[in-house]
């Protein structure tokens, strides 16, 4: 309550509906931002380090590898969590429900958020879509225990859920690309949506939107770090297909920037050179005396570039290949948001419409540029 994410208003369910109430025996616990986990943490072998885990302000991670991981190592990569509860707590207060609201949540998890929804708004109120059936299994047996009742959907959250509509508001507790249409059209006048939003680049933010006439528009709250919508997750080429064999540099061409590679690797500075970057990412060869190269691609596979970053150094060598002069357009990006007086993720804002969305920055007629 001290940060001004749990509100008066959701106390109450937040006594009723208890966060170990809905997270399994077997937990990687995870650091504030959402970016690291540390080793499991097992409930019938060390159940005071899992309440300990469970009543701290970070994120859980459930699942690893859309339940192909076993074993108690890591995995390769997050697919199901419990959100830290600032973070849940924050979206609920962007989520602003009413009594009566109808709320529509895509990605049920254990069921944590979706039982909160319930007690707050009546379980005939809220609708929540879970695209694997055993984490929506899971989650059903949680919220039972909690004598909690929901409309549990087993499905695409991409197409929301029609039957149920129309929605007073919508939440999303995985991020996207692309605001789904579906959304938009189910969601009432006047309505809200609340989801985490990045760029393939990197970085993203929590989108909240208001909906008129077929159009959802709004600013970001704060920074985020979801898991992607199982259907839109990256489908980034291997390094090999753009170098085709060949030793670096290839066919590339030589020359240096005084932009330093870590002068984009933060993450609000990867949202915003990502917003003029589309069909670009990034990867990083890391080095044993801390230098390493920040390699950007485009997802055609036609265009790399190579920017090596030397601890203590002014200037940085840079190699680019392809139509596309991918570290010419990193810097063009990164000088346009530093000449914008280098903005935080609130003055950024997403409009989605039936001609797609635009990211914009402090009002929808300030369009953010393409770098390219």
């Amino acid at each position: 309550m001290t940060s001004g994410a749990l509100r008066h208003d959701w106390l109450p369910a937040f006594g009723a509906v208890p966060r170990d109430m809905f997270v399994p025996d077997r937990i990687w616990p995870g650091i504030e931002d959402g970016t690291r986990q540390n080793p499991v943490v097992d409930r019938m072998k060390d159940p005071e380090g899992w309440f300990r885990a469970v009543y701290s302000d970070i994120p859980l991670t459930t699942q690893w590898d859309d339940g192909s991981h076993t074993g108690d190592g890591l995995g390769h990569t997050p697919s199901s969590s419990s959100s830290r509860p600032h973070m849940v707590f924050s979206m609920l207060k962007d989520l602003d429900v009413r009594d009566g609201h109808r709320v529509l949540e895509i990605g049920t998890g254990t069921g944590w958020n979706a039982g909160l929804l319930a007690h707050r708004l009546g379980e005939g109120n809220v609708v929540s879509v879970e695209c694997d059936p055993v984490v929506a299994e899971g989650a059903g047996e949680n919220l039972r225990t909690a004598g909690l009742s929901p409309r549990l959907v087993v499905g695409d959250g991409r197409k929301g859920h029609l039957p149920g509509a129309p929605y007073d508001r919508v939440i999303a507790t995985c991020s996207v690309r692309e605001v789904p249409r579906a959304w938009v059209e189910q969601t009432t006048t006047g309505g809200v949506i609340v989801t985490p939003w990045g760029t393939l680049y990197g970085g993203e933010a929590i989108a909240r939107l208001t909906v008129q006439g077929g159009t959802a528009s709004g600013r970001f709250t704060r920074s985020s770090a979801f898991m992607r919508l199982r259907q839109q997750r990256a489908d980034r080429p291997p390094h090999g297909a753009y170098l085709n064999g060949r030793p670096w540099p290839a066919d590339g061409s030589r020359g240096t920037t005084d932009l330093s590679p870590a002068d984009v690797g933060g993450w609000v500075e990867q949202f915003a050179v990502g917003l003029q970057m589309a069909g670009a990412f990034w990867a990083v060869e890391r080095y044993e005396d801390g230098a390493y190269t920040l390699w950007t691609y485009s997802t055609d596979t036609l265009s790399w570039a190579s920017a090596d970053y030397v601890p203590g150094a002014d200037s940085f060598e840079v190699v680019q290949s392809g139509p596309r002069r991918l570290w010419d357009e990193t810097e063009a990006a990164h000088l346009w948001w530093e000449g914008q007086g280098r903005p935080g993720f609130d003055r950024f804002g997403l409009t989605v419409d039936g001609d797609g969305q635009r990211a914009w920055l402090d009002s929808p007629d300030h369009p953010v540029p393409s770098a390219g």
